[in-house]
């Protein structure tokens, strides 16, 4: 009988270099390296419309948008990802070259695959970054967009939008009603 392959854990570090060699895209967490998937073109097209939306509204500001290929590394948790949209205000963000760590904003696009993921374990890890106040879950095939805002307390509250009132993010001072952020689908 033949003995358990020895998994090979790496460091966030370790991670952040390996993955940059690779052809395909893959998340951290813990140790641990998962391989993504492609997404629909559902997915692509909201996150596209949601990244247009906030690029345009944060020109000539301090806070830049970023898509798909940027990675998010969460320290706290020892994981990265690759968020949909996220924004960043933060210096040190704006200098970085492969991984993002202080965003104020991440949007996720849900897909069947990834929804109670992305509503749970991500967004507890999400959760642990200080500079996060809104964290966005979109799902294109309920028109639904879920706007998560961290409280002064500290505690989240949820702000469901199935209204033409749309992606509202406070932090941000922006607003895209649902027919922008559902264009093209």
């Amino acid at each position: 009988m033949g003995l358990p392959q020895r998994q090979v854990v790496m460091t966030t570090e370790e991670f952040i270099e390996w993955e940059n060699r690779q052809p395909d895209k893959h998340e951290f967490v813990a140790g641990e390296v998962f391989a993504m998937t492609g997404a629909r073109r559902v997915h692509v097209t909201v996150s596209g419309n949601c990244f247009a939306s906030l690029k345009a509204h944060l020109r000539g500001g301090p806070c830049r948008a970023f898509m798909a290929d940027m990675k998010l590394a969460v320290q706290t948790a020892d994981a990265v990802f690759y968020p949909d949209v996220l924004v960043t205000c933060h210096p040190d963000d704006l200098k970085a070259d492969l991984a993002m760590n202080h965003p104020k904003v991440i949007i996720e696009v849900l897909s069947e695959s990834t929804a109670a993921y992305d509503r749970g374990g991500k967004f507890a890890m999400y959760r642990q970054l200080e500079s996060l106040l809104e964290y966005v879950l979109i799902d294109p095939d309920a028109r639904r967009v879920e706007v998560f805002r961290r409280q002064d307390s500290g505690d989240w509250l949820l702000m469901a939008s199935e209204s033409d009132q749309g992606l509202v993010l406070k932090s941000l001072d922006f607003a895209a009603p649902l027919d922008v952020v559902f264009e093209d689908v």
